[in-house]
């Protein structure tokens, strides 16, 4: 896996899927840790190279409630940061003030991304989630001139 992958634990378990219980069978004074080990300094490491726990929703994956998914277009971002910053499941993978992806483990398919993105056309589109990637990029729209 390369960095951006995150560890062998990510995306390991979907959420609903484990045995719920009732808010008067949780054990009473249980500490759930989110990283395995010593946390000391965690705050400094990407969040794809922590030592998360298996009670840790990175650990999760809810993918299988989306409908509909971003697909992220380089050739039209400029950058902005608008997606990162107005994601509410921080799934967009930006280093550096740059945009790398979109982390769809975590995404729900909300469409905050693409109503915020500024470019013409946008570089972040909603389509189904059966279609593939590459197949919603071969269809992208091409830009459109300003009417004066």
């Amino acid at each position: 896996m390369n960095g951006l992958d995150g560890t062998e634990k990510r995306g390991i378990k979907e959420l609903g899927a484990e045995k719920l219980v009732g808010w008067d069978e949780v054990e009473q004074g249980v500490v759930i840790n989110s990283f395995e080990g010593d946390a000391t300094g965690v705050a400094n490491v990407h969040a794809e190279n922590r030592n998360y726990s298996d009670f840790n929703s990175y650990t999760a994956t809810v993918a299988s409630w989306r409908v509909i998914k971003p697909v992220y277009n380089r050739d039209y971002c400029i950058d902005c940061q608008n997606c990162w910053v107005w994601c509410p499941d921080s799934s967009i993978i930006s280093r550096d003030k740059q945009m790398l992806g979109i982390d769809y483990d975590h995404c729900k398919g909300c469409q905050v991304c693409s109503e915020v993105c500024p470019t013409n056309p946008k570089s972040l589109l909603m389509f189904l989630e059966a279609t593939e990637n590459d197949e919603a990029l071969a269809g992208w729209p091409e830009k459109k001139e300003k009417e004066k």
